[in-house]
Protein backbone atom coordinates (compact mmCIF):
# COMPACT_ATOMS: atom_id res chain seq x y z
CA UNK A 1 0.00 0.00 0.00
CA UNK A 2 2.81 2.40 0.92
CA UNK A 3 4.65 1.58 -2.29
CA UNK A 4 1.57 2.29 -4.39
CA UNK A 5 0.77 5.56 -2.64
CA UNK A 6 4.31 6.90 -2.82
CA UNK A 7 4.69 5.76 -6.41
CA UNK A 8 1.49 7.50 -7.48
CA UNK A 9 2.42 10.72 -5.67
CA UNK A 10 5.97 10.76 -7.03
CA UNK A 11 4.75 9.94 -10.55
CA UNK A 12 2.31 12.86 -10.55
CA UNK A 13 5.01 15.24 -9.30
CA UNK A 14 7.52 14.00 -11.89
CA UNK A 15 5.07 14.32 -14.78
CA UNK A 16 3.96 17.76 -13.67
CA UNK A 17 7.35 19.29 -12.89
CA UNK A 18 9.75 17.48 -15.23
CA UNK A 19 7.68 16.48 -18.26
CA UNK A 20 9.55 13.20 -18.77
CA UNK A 21 9.81 11.39 -22.10
CA UNK A 22 9.78 7.60 -21.78
CA UNK A 23 10.65 5.45 -24.79
CA UNK A 24 10.77 1.68 -25.22
CA UNK A 25 8.92 0.71 -22.06
CA UNK A 26 7.47 -2.24 -24.00
CA UNK A 27 10.98 -3.75 -24.14
CA UNK A 28 10.79 -4.64 -20.45
CA UNK A 29 9.32 -8.14 -19.87
CA UNK A 30 6.24 -8.04 -17.67
CA UNK A 31 7.32 -11.15 -15.77
CA UNK A 32 10.51 -13.06 -15.09
CA UNK A 33 14.04 -11.98 -14.31
CA UNK A 34 15.42 -8.98 -16.17
CA UNK A 35 18.45 -6.78 -15.57
CA UNK A 36 18.14 -3.09 -16.43
CA UNK A 37 21.64 -1.70 -17.09
CA UNK A 38 21.69 2.10 -17.09
CA UNK A 39 24.04 5.03 -17.39
CA UNK A 40 24.16 7.12 -14.22
CA UNK A 41 23.94 10.92 -14.17
CA UNK A 42 22.11 11.89 -10.99
CA UNK A 43 20.89 10.84 -7.57
CA UNK A 44 17.35 10.90 -8.96
CA UNK A 45 18.11 8.16 -11.52
CA UNK A 46 17.19 5.57 -8.90
CA UNK A 47 13.82 7.28 -8.51
CA UNK A 48 12.92 7.94 -12.14
CA UNK A 49 13.76 4.41 -13.36
CA UNK A 50 11.35 2.65 -10.94
CA UNK A 51 8.70 5.28 -11.68
CA UNK A 52 9.13 4.79 -15.43
CA UNK A 53 8.73 1.00 -15.25
CA UNK A 54 4.97 0.98 -14.80
CA UNK A 55 4.35 -2.72 -15.49
CA UNK A 56 6.29 -4.10 -12.52
CA UNK A 57 8.36 -3.29 -9.47
CA UNK A 58 12.13 -3.07 -9.83
CA UNK A 59 14.97 -3.55 -7.36
CA UNK A 60 18.16 -1.50 -7.19
CA UNK A 61 21.17 -1.17 -4.94
CA UNK A 62 21.63 1.99 -2.88
CA UNK A 63 24.40 2.83 -0.46
CA UNK A 64 23.49 2.21 3.15
CA UNK A 65 23.90 5.91 4.02
CA UNK A 66 20.51 6.58 2.44
CA UNK A 67 18.88 4.32 5.03
CA UNK A 68 20.73 5.71 8.04
CA UNK A 69 20.00 9.44 7.81
CA UNK A 70 18.42 11.26 10.73
CA UNK A 71 15.74 13.89 11.01
CA UNK A 72 12.90 14.57 8.60
CA UNK A 73 15.04 14.41 5.44
CA UNK A 74 16.68 11.16 6.52
CA UNK A 75 13.33 9.60 7.32
CA UNK A 76 11.79 10.66 4.02
CA UNK A 77 14.78 9.37 2.04
CA UNK A 78 14.71 6.04 3.86
CA UNK A 79 10.96 5.64 3.33
CA UNK A 80 11.15 6.58 -0.36
CA UNK A 81 14.05 4.26 -1.17
CA UNK A 82 12.58 1.35 0.76
CA UNK A 83 9.18 1.72 -0.89
CA UNK A 84 10.73 1.95 -4.37
CA UNK A 85 12.58 -1.34 -3.95
CA UNK A 86 16.07 -0.24 -2.91
CA UNK A 87 18.42 -2.71 -1.25
CA UNK A 88 20.95 -1.14 1.15
CA UNK A 89 24.58 -2.09 0.56
CA UNK A 90 28.04 -1.31 1.87
CA UNK A 91 30.40 -0.69 -1.01
CA UNK A 92 33.60 0.42 0.66
CA UNK A 93 35.66 -2.53 -0.51
CA UNK A 94 35.80 -5.45 -2.94
CA UNK A 95 34.08 -7.77 -0.48
CA UNK A 96 31.19 -5.33 -0.11
CA UNK A 97 30.88 -5.07 -3.88
CA UNK A 98 30.73 -8.86 -4.24
CA UNK A 99 28.11 -9.17 -1.51
CA UNK A 100 26.05 -6.57 -3.36
CA UNK A 101 26.22 -8.58 -6.57
CA UNK A 102 25.25 -11.74 -4.71
CA UNK A 103 22.23 -9.94 -3.26
CA UNK A 104 21.14 -8.84 -6.73
CA UNK A 105 21.77 -12.29 -8.18
CA UNK A 106 19.45 -13.78 -5.56
CA UNK A 107 16.72 -11.36 -6.64
CA UNK A 108 17.20 -12.23 -10.29
CA UNK A 109 17.01 -15.93 -9.52
CA UNK A 110 13.67 -15.22 -7.84
CA UNK A 111 12.42 -13.72 -11.10
CA UNK A 112 12.61 -10.04 -10.18
CA UNK A 113 13.60 -6.98 -12.20
CA UNK A 114 16.81 -5.33 -11.05
CA UNK A 115 18.67 -2.13 -11.95
CA UNK A 116 22.44 -1.88 -12.16
CA UNK A 117 24.74 1.02 -13.05
CA UNK A 118 27.76 -0.56 -14.77
CA UNK A 119 29.78 2.65 -14.38
CA UNK A 120 29.63 2.13 -10.62
CA UNK A 121 28.90 5.74 -9.69
CA UNK A 122 27.50 8.95 -11.14
CA UNK A 123 29.27 10.66 -14.01
CA UNK A 124 30.26 14.14 -12.87
CA UNK A 125 31.01 15.39 -16.38
CA UNK A 126 28.21 13.74 -18.37
CA UNK A 127 30.52 11.33 -20.19
CA UNK A 128 30.00 7.57 -20.31
CA UNK A 129 32.75 5.68 -18.50
CA UNK A 130 33.97 2.11 -18.90
CA UNK A 131 31.59 -0.46 -17.46
CA UNK A 132 32.59 -2.64 -14.53
CA UNK A 133 32.04 -6.32 -15.16
CA UNK A 134 29.43 -6.97 -12.48
CA UNK A 135 26.74 -6.65 -15.15
CA UNK A 136 28.48 -9.39 -17.13
CA UNK A 137 28.67 -11.64 -14.10
CA UNK A 138 24.96 -11.17 -13.31
CA UNK A 139 23.95 -11.79 -16.93
CA UNK A 140 25.97 -15.00 -17.12
CA UNK A 141 24.96 -16.40 -13.74
CA UNK A 142 21.25 -15.53 -13.88
CA UNK A 143 20.69 -16.04 -17.64
CA UNK A 144 18.37 -13.03 -17.41
CA UNK A 145 18.01 -10.73 -20.42
CA UNK A 146 19.72 -7.34 -20.13
CA UNK A 147 17.76 -4.25 -21.11
CA UNK A 148 20.09 -1.28 -21.76
CA UNK A 149 18.80 2.02 -20.37
CA UNK A 150 19.85 5.53 -21.40
CA UNK A 151 19.01 8.53 -19.27
CA UNK A 152 19.47 12.13 -20.35
CA UNK A 153 18.56 15.33 -18.55
CA UNK A 154 18.44 13.92 -15.02
CA UNK A 155 21.76 15.64 -14.29
CA UNK A 156 19.80 18.91 -14.51
CA UNK A 157 16.97 17.65 -12.28
CA UNK A 158 19.44 17.14 -9.45
CA UNK A 159 23.04 18.07 -10.30
CA UNK A 160 25.89 16.58 -8.30
CA UNK A 161 26.09 18.54 -5.05
CA UNK A 162 22.49 19.80 -5.13
CA UNK A 163 20.47 18.89 -2.05
CA UNK A 164 17.05 19.01 -3.71
CA UNK A 165 15.68 18.22 -7.18
CA UNK A 166 14.47 20.97 -9.47
CA UNK A 167 12.05 21.01 -12.44
CA UNK A 168 13.69 20.03 -15.73
CA UNK A 169 12.65 17.74 -18.59
CA UNK A 170 14.43 14.40 -18.88
CA UNK A 171 14.33 11.40 -21.19
CA UNK A 172 14.64 7.70 -20.41
CA UNK A 173 15.06 5.13 -23.17
CA UNK A 174 14.74 1.36 -22.72
CA UNK A 175 16.51 -0.62 -25.43
CA UNK A 176 15.74 -4.05 -26.80
CA UNK A 177 16.60 -6.96 -24.48
CA UNK A 178 20.04 -8.48 -24.96
CA UNK A 179 20.44 -12.25 -24.52
CA UNK A 180 23.75 -13.46 -23.11
CA UNK A 181 22.51 -16.82 -21.88
CA UNK A 182 24.49 -18.76 -24.50
CA UNK A 183 27.63 -18.40 -26.55
CA UNK A 184 30.09 -17.54 -23.80
CA UNK A 185 30.70 -20.85 -22.03
CA UNK A 186 33.80 -21.59 -24.11
CA UNK A 187 35.51 -18.39 -22.95
CA UNK A 188 37.45 -17.74 -19.77
CA UNK A 189 34.99 -16.25 -17.23
CA UNK A 190 36.85 -12.96 -16.99
CA UNK A 191 36.93 -12.50 -20.75
CA UNK A 192 33.27 -13.43 -21.09
CA UNK A 193 32.25 -10.90 -18.43
CA UNK A 194 34.30 -8.21 -20.14
CA UNK A 195 32.78 -8.92 -23.56
CA UNK A 196 29.24 -8.85 -22.21
CA UNK A 197 29.87 -5.64 -20.29
CA UNK A 198 31.38 -3.92 -23.33
CA UNK A 199 28.39 -4.97 -25.45
CA UNK A 200 25.98 -3.49 -22.89
CA UNK A 201 27.95 -0.24 -22.66
CA UNK A 202 27.98 0.07 -26.44
CA UNK A 203 24.20 -0.30 -26.49
CA UNK A 204 23.85 2.40 -23.82
CA UNK A 205 26.19 4.64 -25.78
CA UNK A 206 24.18 4.26 -28.99
CA UNK A 207 21.02 5.35 -27.18
CA UNK A 208 22.47 8.11 -24.98
CA UNK A 209 24.91 9.67 -27.46
CA UNK A 210 27.30 10.41 -24.60
CA UNK A 211 31.00 10.87 -25.19
CA UNK A 212 32.78 7.69 -24.12
CA UNK A 213 35.75 7.48 -21.78
CA UNK A 214 37.96 4.38 -21.90
CA UNK A 215 38.62 4.25 -18.18
CA UNK A 216 36.69 3.58 -15.01
CA UNK A 217 34.88 6.32 -13.17
CA UNK A 218 36.28 6.90 -9.69
CA UNK A 219 33.99 6.04 -6.81
CA UNK A 220 33.38 9.28 -4.96
CA UNK A 221 31.20 8.16 -2.11
CA UNK A 222 27.98 9.06 -3.91
CA UNK A 223 25.19 6.87 -5.28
Amino acid sequence: MLYGALRQTASVLARTLCRPTVQGRENIPETGAVLLASNHLSFVDSVVIPLSVTQRRVRFLAKSDYFEGRGLKGGLTRTLFTSLGAMPVQRADARGAMLSLEMMLDRLREGEACVIYPEGTRSRDGRLYRGRTGVGLLAMESKAPVVPVALSGTQHVQPVGASMPRPHPFTIRFGEPMDFSTGYDHLAPGKARRMITDSVMEAIHRMSGQERVDRYNTLNGEG
